[in-house]
């Protein structure tokens, strides 16, 4: 009998205990890829959180970039890294969705390629011109654009990018039509509008809230349903009427499919509360990118809400071509 207990003590300890993989995971360092190139809002956003997740982490993080093809190049090796959660991936939505979505692409990953583990940072979409440009609101320049239709110019950051399907939104919600230039990157962005080859740009809070600052620039909306605080003094779509007109890019941390639940939540728990960090909170505050951390049901449901959103506008923006 006291055998018994003593194997049923035992087994019961067993079924307690952390599985093994947990307790032993991380044994090396962890590969962080983003897939865009250094510099970039995505780019300084991953540093910041792999510098200062590493510490819980007890082992290093190690970024490294993979731009290329809006991304594809990155996501694609991302996807294939081996299932065992020491290769993690910055994954921008909806650029995964987009590219997923557009057959031309022929994208070697799909959406279930991808398990989200948490989200980041959620950078609403702004609308901006120069600082000497004659549209001073939102409505002076649709109405410029509806008075001339195909002749207003807006500027994205690449085809297919959270900027293009937001030109698309407000074509369709304000029944404008603005003749898109798609360039690669807000680099070659800025120099398009400020040279005046571009009347307006469509890109994210994070890439000009300095520059709306110091004066260089004019945000003329946010796409979002609440103020951004880094722009508080901007109206928003919904303000404006235009409750529909809802974009953004976020950005935040998957792992292959496959790769085990411990490891899965051993990643969670590190990043998640290196994003609650201070430091991580100053830095990002900072940098001007707004954080929406999301782990579990509530990022798997944003990441699967996101796809069906991006769909719509893909189609459409296809059809275009």
């Amino acid at each position: 009998m006291l055998r018994r207990r003593t194997l049923i003590a035992a087994a019961g300890a067993t079924a307690l205990a952390p599985p093994a993989f947990a307790q032993n995971f991380p044994r090396k360092a962890v590969q962080m890829i983003v897939a865009f190139p250094a510099g970039g809002n995505t780019d300084i956003g991953a540093r910041i959180l792999a510098s200062i997740a590493e510490k819980d982490l007890g082992q290093p993080i190690t970024v490294v970039n993979k731009g290329g093809a809006g991304g594809q190049i990155g996501f694609t090796e991302g996807a294939r890294a081996r299932p065992d959660g020491y290769t993690v991936t910055f994954i921008n939505l909806p650029s995964v969705s987009t590219i997923v979505l557009d057959p031309e692409r022929k994208a070697a990953f799909k959406m279930d390629s991808f398990v989200p583990v948490v989200n980041q940072v959620l950078d609403p979409g702004v609308v901006w011109v120069k600082a000497d440009s004659p549209y001073k609101t939102f409505a002076d320049l649709l109405d410029a654009a509806k008075k001339a239709p195909g002749k207003i110019s807006a500027c994205t950051t690449g085809i297919l990018s959270d900027d293009h399907l937001a030109i698309l939104m407000v074509d369709d919600a304000a029944k404008v039509d603005f003749r898109i230039v798609h360039f690669e990157g807000s680099a070659q962005q800025l120099t398009g509008v400020m040279g005046g080859h571009v009347d307006c740009a469509f890109d994210n809070v994070g890439g000009i809230v300095k520059r709306v600052k110091s004066g260089e620039l004019r945000a003329l909306v946010v796409t979002d349903d609440v103020r951004s605080k880094f722009l508080p003094d901007v109206p928003t779509t919904k303000e404006l009427g235009f409750p529909s007109v809802i974009s953004s890019s976020t950005r935040g941390i998957a792992v292959p499919k496959g790769t085990p639940a411990d490891a899965i939540k051993v990643l969670e728990t590190a990043f998640l509360k290196a994003i609650n960090d201070p430091e991580h909170i100053k830095k990002m505050d900072e940098q001007g990118l707004a954080l929406k951390p999301m782990v579990g049901a509530e990022y798997a449901k944003y990441y699967a809400d996101s796809h069906a959103a991006a769909t719509k506008y893909t189609e459409w923006a296809l059809k275009q071509r």
